[in-house]
């Protein structure tokens, strides 16, 4: 049987191939983790509006379908022509926008490895962009037949669990280097130059993901970065669409969220745990981003099965 199914395969295109190994992987709609550190696959079988993620530093391949991120306001299509990468950790809202039961939307995410980049970029000759003014966190990028057939090959690895230990890394390596080759190397490389502003904003983030809890004072953490604090502003906004407050009080509330829905605490206790003072500013904050009112969302989230 085998062989018959590895000769089957030999007439399928890398996408195609990438449809098969995504279907057969995962049968039912959801999320879902794989062997290979890093990745991830998906699997949507209707439309559905835009609900609320956090998109971590990552490439996001769709091989079936259509998908939008939205981001401050602005969507971002992707489809099996385009890919979409992120190069900070951003608040956003994730939409289904082609899928069905017969040709479900299917694909991947791999989280990007920034020193791999920065690695990349002096060991490959690759120059770090000179250009210092700031891109958004978020961009939408040309699907290439080579990025294709580096993605085969690491998916294929599934089929051999014990090849993936050695030859994952170098795969993903090659993934990285196609990203730096493509139409978003700007958008990578200037989040790992550490004299740039982008460099600057993910360590910012980075404390913020860490302190999330804690009161925040903007000009304190724009000198941890080395940066003023009106630049600090702008450049933050111009890249994750939100101020740092705004950041912060996105990180409490969904960290909230999950206190609630996975370790069932009350709503009071699990706004003082994530830095509230005041249960009604939070219940006001919470419906303003989620819609409804927390005991009311949480007792949805749990009907339908969700878990954060």
């Amino acid at each position: 049987m085998t062989i018959k199914h590895d000769t089957a395969a030999q007439h399928l295109s890398p996408q195609e191939t990438l449809v098969r190994i995504i279907g057969e992987q995962i049968p039912k709609p959801g999320d879902y983790g794989t062997p290979i550190a890093g990745l991830g696959f998906f699997r949507r079988e209707h439309p559905s509006p835009p609900v609320v993620c956090m998109v971590e530093p990552s490439i996001i391949l769709v091989v079936q379908g259509e998908k939008q991120l939205w981001v401050g306001g602005e969507g971002y299509p992707y489809d099996t022509s385009r890919f979409l990468i992120t190069s900070l950790d951003l608040p956003a809202n994730s939409e289904v926008l082609v899928a069905s039961s017969e040709q479900p939307c299917l694909g991947l995410t791999l989280k990007l490895d920034l020193r791999m980049l920065a690695e990349l970029i002096v060991q490959g000759d690759l120059p770090p962009t000179r250009d210092r003014s700031v891109v958004k966190g978020v961009g939408i990028g040309s699907v290439t037949p080579a990025m294709l057939a580096s993605f085969e090959r690491l998916l294929a690895l599934l089929d051999e669990p014990e090849a993936i230990p050695v030859l994952a890394p170098l795969i993903q390596r090659e993934i990285h280097y196609r990203l730096l080759k493509s139409d978003q190397a700007a958008r990578l490389r200037q989040i790992t130059s550490v004299d740039g502003q982008g460099y600057r904003i993910a360590k910012a983030i980075d404390w913020l993901k860490l302190n999330y809890a804690s009161a925040l004072r903007v000009e304190e953490l724009a000198a941890r970065v080395q940066m003023s604090t009106p630049t600090f502003h702008h450049h933050f906004r111009q890249l994750t669409s939100m101020s740092p407050l705004q950041y912060q009080k996105w990180l409490r509330l969904n960290e909230a969220r999950r206190l609630m829905l996975n370790e069932h605490q009350e709503v009071s206790s699990a706004a003082y745990q994530v830095g509230y003072e005041s249960p009604s500013q939070f219940s006001r904050e919470y419906s303003r981003l989620f819609g409804v009112p927390p005991k009311r969302d949480i007792a949805m989230l749990r009907g339908q099965g969700v878990a954060t």
